[in-house]
């Protein structure tokens, strides 16, 4: 049976995206649909095609386009397709083609429902007085969309009850794919002279923070980890916060290094030379938490959201409901104590291999 994927925009880098790379795998011969592909080299271009809104100065400008959204995934053009497969975490559930397409069986992998409508308290972009105007309408069509699934997975328990509060819908929960044998390799990785000498000067024992400098990551709370622990801490990763985290660091001499972007093979050897890795976002589903533990590394994370679901509380690292200084320093410490290869065993329930068997019986059933 043939059938087409429709994922909301292509970026070069993403969960999301490493969600479509991986469905797009599964089902070789789908073609993809997008509102703009900003990542070309991901897929071959004969593969992917676009919507009106990629030739328009509202490509990438996603606040701005969203009114235009849901009505541009309702006229997605002819498609023989006999099943459809939405990844969707703003409208893309939304989509419909004409031809034979238009009676396909539909169905929606869900991140999220649109934060930006129905959740702005934890999403600043839906904050904006043009959005909380245009929110109470997007949130009745968003629920009437939602409706033509045929059936509808959620990418952890978390999301899984969030869907039923806004779209009104039972979903059932296939986590995200991890490549989790690239990071639980006992190869010898091959570093650049750069990344060399990066390695060379860390700290012997270190907690590490990688993400994206961004607010609602919380790097803060590493820091604070690292300072009620008396241990040193690596943030690595890239964002518009960085001067923000230096100047915390700043009242700390000496407590933290920061790595810049660093690559796939200089993230690993992060993770497998820290003492622990400080995850404080409540996420739908954190994949770095995966990542790390397939290292051997424990972790510590909330006691809410994704992360709660993959991280075993004592096993493979540490939940928290709080973040004061006697629950970090404690946290470190019970940490250190966790065994490995437990940490190691628990990532691989969600590898991609586990992912491929639960998407396909989930479309083929």
């Amino acid at each position: 049976m043939s059938g087409v994927i429709v994922h909301e925009w292509l970026e070069p880098h993403g969960g999301a995206e490493k969600v479509v790379q991986e469905l797009a795998s599964i089902f070789p011969t789908a073609p993809i649909k997008c509102l703009w592909n900003d990542a070309p080299n991901r897929f071959s271009p004969d593969r992917v095609s676009e919507t009106w809104l990629a030739a328009t100065p509202l490509r990438q400008k996603k606040s701005l386009a969203l009114p235009l959204m849901p009505e541009t995934w309702r006229h997605l053009g002819k498609s023989d397709a006999e099943w459809i497969l939405c990844s969707s975490h703003l409208f893309a559930h939304h989509a419909r083609f004409s031809g034979q397409a238009r009676v396909a069986p539909k169905f929606v992998y869900a991140y999220t429902s649109a934060r930006y409508i129905w959740n702005p308290e934890i999403d600043e972009r839906g904050q904006s007085l043009a959005v909380r105007l245009v929110s109470p309408a997007l949130q009745q069509l968003d629920r009437k969309r939602a409706r033509e699934a045929a059936a509808i997975a959620s990418i952890s328990s978390f999301v899984q009850n969030r869907l039923e509060n806004t779209w009104q819908r039972e979903s059932q929960v296939i986590y995200p794919p991890v490549d989790v044998e690239a990071f639980d390799s006992t190869e010898i990785s091959t570093f650049t002279a750069a990344e060399q000498s990066v390695l060379d000067a860390l700290p012997k024992r270190f907690i590490l923070g990688a993400s994206r400098f961004i607010p609602y990551k919380r790097l803060d709370l590493v820091i604070q980890a690292g300072v009620a622990a008396g241990i040193e801490v690596v943030l690595a990763g890239s964002g518009p916060l960085r001067r923000e985290l230096e100047q915390q660091s700043a009242e700390h001499p000496g407590l933290v290094t920061f790595v810049d972007s660093p690559s796939h093979v200089l993230l690993r050897e992060l993770y497998r030379r820290c003492q622990v890795y400080v995850f404080p976002p409540v996420e739908d589903f954190g994949i770095m938490p995966v990542e790390a533990m397939a290292t051997g590394t424990p972790v510590i994370a909330s006691n809410i959201g994704g992360a709660s679901e993959t991280i075993i509380d004592g096993k493979t690292g540490v939940l928290l409901d709080s973040y004061d200084a006697d629950s970090l320093r404690d946290a470190v410490v019970a940490a250190q104590r966790i065994n490995s290869e437990d940490c190691r065993k628990r990532a691989w329930d969600f590898d991609k291999s586990v992912f491929r068997e639960a998407m396909t019986d989930w479309i083929w059933s």
